[in-house]
């Protein structure tokens, strides 16, 4: 048998650890909740796991989770008979975060224990939750099939021992070694009221022990016993949960909190959900949905491999966690459970990709959810922005991912304008149309890496003098976005950094511009050769009011600081030359025209070209060469 080791924890681990004993104490019964979730889980994984070999299950088929305490020990254990973890499996699961964008995670943490406390909450305590009320853990696990146990002990600081041990039992017992002051959990009546608060409807029984006192003797010839006679005590296991899986309720039988107390089970999440829907579908397919829309975004909302989403369950028996053939991905956050008749209880992953049943439950369950945040929307504007605050980015990347519910999807978004003098992203596309004058035909959008440079940039000019509403769009998926929104209830989707606007000038600006062109028309030709290389044509703008020059992109470009960002991400962006719009009132073209000296003429057309292309979240290919020139026209 290996010699017990003494391995170090991960340093994520360390953190977090201090963090939670400090940030979640007033909340400390949650430890509880947390372990039993994960017995559940342990439970639910053999019951799966024995579907395909029986041998699993070692003549134990009756799952359940175990609770004892010791009021002399201060101790409290929780066991299970599930699927146990082999050695590995207790090293990854709890000697280490397996999750990308932990330390990212941590970094965030500001040091105040109400705003830590919600974040920890996202992030999802699980085991660690332990040491909030104990000072030692020891857990001691078999793996169902497996013939050596494993023992892991650890009093939450640096360090944890690891060894083997001989565990009669398959699945997995955590004993707590209560702090001397957290002596009201090792009290029978106090763990009960727990595990009816949290735990009722879970579908695996939680059993307790339970001493009744019985007659030692039978009595006889019906006299009534005597009062003095000895009793004898008889401990026994009792259900102490309902063990009747929440989702399989009627709904009449269920209150708002019992869907809240289930949803922080299943979620993990330490917060309330946001609303939710439970529906029973009856027809050429059976199912059942309890399906929930957190109300704050889990920590790795967009790591890539993080897993989200909802547990399929068939015939009230747990297949898997799939979130990416039961929902599309822009719902990645949306939490709960599917539980289908239909479906084989040895289904996988590969028959999920291409099954009429899964299919039929994901266009579904999409539009449940879409229904349930326009009822929102419309009913309750401050809970659906909350809404919005929390996960707007990810819904929008539905737009070019869903294209069959666009139409739904395109009135659920918000968005910054310049109707309000603010970044926050309140304005809907109905709003916008509501608001449009009678002349006007599109709806007008500006992207840019920011709010305030969307805000401040020389293309809002005229529209503030026209006083036309601009949709300013600083999200990094906002480019994307727009490539799928076309338009919108009629209205074409136009940007006013690309192409011509034409619509907005009025015959005399258009007159205006032929006859500057004609009077300047030896400057612009002279800057023209100048900047050949790095614009197609150089124009006199209508659309400027206050800016020297304007980069205006062809309708089909993408948006300067996104082809950056795709450079800087080593990706290919397709070549393509802008147009320079010049302010012929502006001070510096006055200085072109006036200007005599061929270098310093160059100097102050690259100026002109430089300061565009900044203002528009564009990057200089030489800032050296910029820094030099701007030194030389000052000096």
């Amino acid at each position: 048998m290996a010699k017990k080791e003494n391995l170090q924890f991960q340093t994520e681990v360390s953190q977090l650890l201090h963090l939670m004993i400090h940030s979640l104490y007033s909340n400390k019964e949650i430890f509880l909740r947390e372990l039993i979730s994960n017995a559940s889980d342990a439970c639910d994984k053999l019951r799966f796991a024995a579907l395909s070999d029986d041998s699993l299950n070692e003549g134990d088929k009756e799952l359940r989770i175990e609770i004892e305490f010791d009021a002399d020990k201060n101790t409290v254990t929780i066991r299970d008979n599930g699927i146990g973890m082999t050695r590995s499996e207790v090293i990854d699961n709890i000697g280490t975060i397996a999750k990308s964008g932990t330390k990212e995670f941590l970094n965030k943490l500001t040091g105040d224990k109400a705003k830590d406390s919600q974040m920890i909450g996202q992030f999802g305590v699980g085991f660690y939750s332990s040491f909030i009320v104990a000072d030692k853990v020891t857990l001691r696990t078999r793996k169902a099939g497996k013939k050596t146990g494993v023992l892991w002990e650890s009093t939450g600081e640096s360090e944890f021992t690891i060894e083997e041990t001989n565990y009669e039992g398959k699945g997995t017992e955590v004993t707590l070694h209560l702090k001397d002051d957290e002596k009201e959990f090792a009290a029978e009546y106090r763990l009960k009221s727990i595990i009816t608060k949290y735990a009722d409807h879970l579908s695996v029984p939680i059993m307790m022990l339970e001493t009744t006192e019985v007659e030692s003797d039978d009595e006889k010839d019906g006299e009534k016993a005597d009062e003095n006679k000895e009793k004898a005590t008889i401990t026994e296991w009792k259900q102490v949960n309902k063990a009747k899986a929440l989702w399989t309720l009627p709904k009449t039988e269920l209150k708002d909190e019992d869907y809240k107390e289930f949803y922080k089970t299943v979620s993990h999440d330490w917060n309330e959900p946001l609303t939710w829907s439970h529906s029973q579908v009856e027809g050429k397919y059976e199912y059942t949905s309890l399906l929930y829309i957190p109300a704050k975004a889990p920590f790795d909302l967009w790591e890539p491999e993080a897993q989200h989403g909802l547990k399929l369950y068939v015939q009230r028996t747990y297949i898997m966690d799939d979130s990416k053939n039961l929902l599309p991905r822009y719902l990645r956050f949306i939490k709960g459970v599917i539980d289908s008749n239909d479906l084989p209880l040895n289904v996988s992953r590969e028959i999920l990709q291409s099954n009429k049943v899964i299919d039929s439950i994901k266009r579904a369950s999409t539009k449940k959810i879409l229904t349930l945040l326009k009822r929102m929307a419309n009913s309750d504007a401050a809970k659906y922005q909350e809404f919005w605050n929390e996960f707007g980015s990810v819904m929008k990347e539905g737009i070019q991912e869903d294209f069959s519910n666009k139409e739904d999807l395109s009135k659920l978004l918000r968005f910054a304008s310049t109707h309000n003098d603010d970044d926050k992203q309140t304005v809907s596309l109905e709003d916008y149309v509501a608001r449009m004058g009678s002349d006007q035909e599109n709806i007008y959008y500006i992207t840019a890496d920011s709010y305030n440079t969307a805000k401040n940039s020389p293309h809002l000019e005229v529209f503030k003098k026209k006083k036309i509403e601009v949709i300013l769009l600083h999200d990094r998926i906002d480019e994307w976005l727009v490539n799928g929104l076309t338009e919108f209830d009629g209205k074409k989707l136009q940007s006013v950094a690309k192409g011509d606007l034409d619509k907005l000038d009025t015959d005399k600006d258009k007159k205006a511009v032929e006859k500057a062109e004609k009077d300047h028309k030896d400057v612009i030709e002279k800057m023209e050769k100048i900047l050949t290389d790095k614009v197609e044509k150089i124009k006199i703008s209508s659309r400027l009011t206050d800016s020297a020059a304007c980069i205006v992109l062809n309708d089909q470009d993408m948006a300067l600081y996104m082809q950056q960002l795709m450079k800087q991400a080593g990706q290919a962006v397709p070549s393509s030359k802008p147009t320079l719009e010049i302010n012929i009132d502006h001070v510096l073209f006055k200085k072109l025209q006036t200007e005599k000296d061929d270098d310093k003429f160059s100097d102050w057309t690259s100026l002109v070209f430089d300061q565009a292309l900044l203002s528009e979240g564009g990057q200089l290919e030489d800032p050296s060469a910029f820094v030099k020139r701007m030194n030389r026209l000052m000096l």
